[in-house]
């Protein structure tokens, strides 16, 4: 039975890609810090996945999260790859700075998933998981075996977290990808809860997904969490775009004006950007990343901030936002 897991108190959480060391080498006490601050400051929803950094994500969010009170917080983590210790020159390449000694494989399989489970319990030193994504089972992560391994998941994966939900054992499950078509691909064969949307929607790109993807989670009861809100820190002024250094063609130019026009209204294109996010009726929560403490405390002060209803009707009659997207107040 479906449950709405993520409440308001939820709305804003943590990812956990940067503390994985995705963009630069992160410390063990630097995570700790930021992981800190997030506390401190209040938030109380956790992400993080045994992919980042090569479990080196999950064990940090695991030592910080350990000691505090298991009701006090939402932890989410992932399934889909199975890891095995190598020596440090066997380590695959990947996106990670720091990654820790292993290497993976694709397996969405149902004993793979309660192999996965267990082993992230074991990694975090948590009592139970709260959501479980099924990870980058999408094109852009295992290319021309996406049908064979939609097949496995559907045999396999889907049925699984479900039993687990139905168990109490996990309180919700759903998809944690790139693209919409899995996420339309698993409501079409199973019964998700909360699905993980990481770039496909955002203040900068997001007609696919007022199109396609939210009519489709909104008839099926499913939620989504913003995994990529600020496309992996390009909003923030980063040069890189959903993870990748290629940036699309006119996304110079449409950031700029959307920061000129922030600008006009006294305030700027990140706190837009969670804004205009969590408008969205489908989406029950944002989970930035943070490789820097000063982002989480920008973060807090993002969705504490107000920003004028004139500034969502200038970007609207500029089109610079899809007309038939939520903005907030609308």
């Amino acid at each position: 039975m479906k449950t709405d897991v993520l409440t308001e108190k939820y709305r804003l959480g943590i990812g956990g890609v940067a503390i994985g060391t995705a963009f630069e080498n992160i410390t063990d006490e630097e995570s700790q810090k930021i992981l800190q601050t997030a506390w401190d400051l209040g938030i109380r929803y956790y992400d993080t996945s045994p992919w980042y950094g090569l479990t080196k994500s999950e064990r940090r969010f695991g030592h910080f999260l350990k000691d505090k009170d298991r009701n006090d917080f939402i932890f989410s983590t992932k399934v889909g790859r199975l890891f095995h210790e190598v020596q440090e020159s066997e380590v695959p390449p990947t996106m990670w700075k720091k990654p820790l000694n292993y290497d993976f494989k694709h397996d969405y399989t149902a004993d793979a998933i309660k192999r996965s489970v267990a082993e992230s319990l074991q990694r975090t030193g948590l009592n139970h998981i709260d959501i479980v994504y099924v990870h980058d089972l999408s094109e852009d992560q295992v290319g021309d075996r996406y049908p064979y391994f939609l097949k496995q998941a559907r045999e396999g994966a889907f049925k699984v977290l479900s039993e687990l939900r139905d168990q109490g054992i996990i309180k919700a499950w759903g998809m944690g990808v790139n693209k919409i078509e899995p996420i339309l691909d698993c409501i079409n064969s199973a019964d998700p809860d909360i699905c993980l949307s990481a770039t496909q929607y955002s203040i900068l790109e997001h007609e696919d997904a007022v199109d396609r993807l939210l009519p489709a989670v909104k008839k099926a009861g499913v939620k989504l969490v913003s995994g990529a809100g600020y496309n992996s820190g390009y909003i923030a002024g980063r040069e890189r775009y959903n993870y990748k250094d290629v940036i699309p063609k006119g996304m110079h130019e449409k950031r700029a004006k959307i920061t000129d026009i922030a600008r006009k209204y006294n305030t700027d294109i990140v706190h837009a950007a969670l804004h205009f996010v969590l408008a969205s009726d489908e989406f029950a929560a944002i989970i930035p990343g943070a490789s820097k403490s000063e982002q989480v405390k920008d973060n807090i002060n993002a969705l504490e901030s107000v920003i004028p209803a004139d500034f969502w009707n200038e970007l609207k009659a500029e089109g610079l936002i899809y007309e038939k997207a939520q903005v907030p107040g609308h």
